[in-house]
């Protein structure tokens, strides 16, 4: 019905604007650049090495990283992820002192986007100054759960879960993948934990745990995650490989490929499960397309970082894998020297004269981030305190590891620490030794880069036959060369079971099979670490001492022996292990 009050004018329409022609997609591809760390274990700060003629040259740290990832995100706006394949924490002054702490208010500041969960990171145990729960109530994850409280970024492990109900861990507040939007992009990412975690690190800490197979996992979260929209997935593992030739990634010739789980975790990977990965825990260098998936991995210790430029078709949104780039082992240097543009100290410590000049990236000079220096900086005063803390003694030659074989500095510490128990044999794990130790005044924090665990002196009653199992153990591990002294052994060269050819005393006598000896070692081994726990599970608990009750750490008692001897230090002579050639010859990589 019409109204009887005539309407108020209404304004005119504005005539319509003529048609449009729809948008046209950009030919131009979206790219995502994935940058990779690995295996810091602490190094925040820069690596440090006297030069010739009193130059001092810095290499790594995460002020440094900051500059250059700064220069990618400049380069590539909204287009960074930063992905970080584990073991954040464990192996300096600055990491321990903190439990951590300072690397994740690093790593919080950097913006990283997802961390991989590394062995070491359960190497913290319970809150407070004990590696392992000593008494009730103490939570073994207690340390690491805090880190994650406190990180605003998650750690991923897909194929982590509960030993006793098989569902995944409510701490860890994920089911080992995250979803993130990137370029318009949906990109998800699959965490991975090396199963070998019990073994490397202390087992104690994890026996409440379960790490399944890595590619069944992968495969699993990656169908998840495209279920859930992922349109590119990019792989986080603490698993690697090692491939050192970098100039062409599609060159495998310096790829041992039946020596890394990476490998064979991407040998059964459907095509597709991943479209990137980012490696870790071998500490090694890989630049390559491993059965068509970019991946990267770097030596570690914030020295160096590596990425992935990943180009999307704007339409599909899918890789498109012919126009993948891989840049590896980028050395992160605040300055270079100017006639060879490296920073790298190997290769500059015996060069005559050495210019520092200030480092470039992507056309950009390189400047440290003064924020990143304000967070690290109270920390590094209190490490500077404890590292040039003098102990009195004097190194008269350097002593440096061998992984792979005999070492002064292995000999030496074994030595020591048999010495100090009054044992007969003492066993000391290559993987435990993190530094070598200069010549010249030794300070604490010398010894805390060679022993930065908190591992406690185990003493363990074995008769001969048990040691000799014992060793057939260990050295038939892939776990390097195992340090030895108050024996004389024999090994072939190849690494694997059945290395083990003998040994005898010191003095030339046999192992006696019925004879009880007292054995010592760092409590890691004794409760299994490193593969041992097949040759100590069967042993009575009250033949095993795993120096809960002792005074200090294996760091604190080797102190206190060498400072109570009163004597000089000395040279230990090389030749202990000897190797016997069976007529066939090893891979490259596992020669000593």
């Amino acid at each position: 019905m019409a109204s009887a009050c005539r309407s108020a004018p209404q304004p005119t329409e504005p005539a319509a604007a003529p048609a449009q022609p729809a948008p046209v997609a950009s030919a131009e591809p979206l790219r995502l650049t994935v940058v990779g760390l690995n295996d810091l274990h602490g190094w925040i700060a820069p690596h440090s090495t006297p030069l010739q003629g009193g130059v001092q040259l810095e290499d790594g740290g995460a002020a440094t990283f900051a500059s250059y990832l700064a220069r990618l995100r400049a380069d590539n706006p909204g287009g960074v992820l930063l992905l970080d394949g584990g073991d954040l924490f464990q192996g300096t002054l600055a990491s321990n002192l903190t439990e951590g702490s300072v690397v994740v208010d690093v790593y919080n500041h950097l913006g990283v986007t997802a961390a991989a969960v590394g062995n070491h990171e359960f190497d913290y145990g319970p809150v407070g100054p004990s590696p392992v729960p000593t008494k009730p109530g103490d939570d073994p994850l207690g340390t690491l759960k805090e880190r994650i409280k406190q990180a605003r970024f998650p750690f991923l492990a897909a194929n982590l879960f509960e030993a006793a109900s098989g569902q995944r861990p409510a701490w860890l507040g994920n089911d080992g993948t995250l979803l993130v939007t990137v370029q318009g992009v949906k990109v998800g990412i699959v965490g991975l934990s090396t199963p070998s975690t019990p073994t490397t690190t202390n087992p104690t800490n994890v026996t409440s745990l379960r790490f399944d197979p890595l590619a069944p996992a992968a495969v699993e979260a990656s169908k998840r995650l495209r279920e859930r929209g992922a349109q590119v997935v990019i792989g986080v593992a603490h698993a690697g490989g090692k491939c050192p030739r970098v100039e062409d990634p599609r060159d495998l010739s310096s790829c041992d490929m039946k020596d890394g789980e990476i490998y064979a975790v991407l040998d059964a990977l459907p095509p597709g499960t991943l479209d990137a990965l980012i490696a870790g825990h071998t500490h090694q260098l890989m630049g390559h397309f491993i059965h068509g998936v970019p991946v990267i991995e770097t030596y570690g210790l914030g020295r160096s970082f590596g990425y992935i430029e990943l180009f999307v078709d704007p339409v599909s949104h899918r890789v498109l894998p012919e126009r993948t780039l891989i840049h590896a082992g980028i050395p992160l240097c605040a300055q270079v020297d100017a006639a060879t543009g490296s920073c790298d100290s190997r290769k500059l410590k015996d060069q005559a004269e050495v210019k520092l000049v200030p480092a470039t990236f992507l056309g950009q000079p390189v400047v440290p981030d003064p924020a990143v220096q304000a967070i690290i900086a109270p920390v590094l005063t209190r490490v500077e305190q404890e590292q040039h803390r003098e102990l009195g003694l004097t190194v008269p030659v350097a002593l440096k590891r061998d992984y792979q074989g005999e070492s002064l500095l292995g000999d030496f510490l074994a030595d020591s620490l048999r010495e100090a128990v009054g044992a007969d044999v003492a066993l000391m794990n290559p993987g435990g030794l993190r530094a070598d130790i200069d010549a010249g005044p030794l300070t604490f924090g010398d010894v805390y880069e060679v022993l930065p665990f908190d591992n406690t002196v185990a003493l363990l009653t074995l008769s001969g036959a048990e040691l000799k199992r014992l060793l057939e153990v260990a050295y038939g591990t892939k776990k390097g060369v195992f340090q030895i002294s108050g024996l004389q052994v024999k090994l072939g060269r190849c690494q694997g079971p059945g290395r083990f050819l003998g040994a005898t005393f010191s003095n030339g006598k046999p192992l006696e099979p019925t004879k009880l000896y007292r054995v010592t070692m760092p409590d890691f081994l004794a409760r299994g670490g490193d593969g041992l726990g097949v040759a100590l599970a069967q042993l009575p608990p009250g033949r095993i001492d795993l120096g809960e009750k002792r005074p200090g750490t294996l760091r604190d008692e080797l102190i206190a022996y060498w400072q109570g001897r009163k004597k000089p230090l000395s040279t230990p002579t090389l030749g202990r292990i000897s190797y016997v050639d069976s007529g066939t010859p090893c891979p490259a990589s596992q020669t000593p």
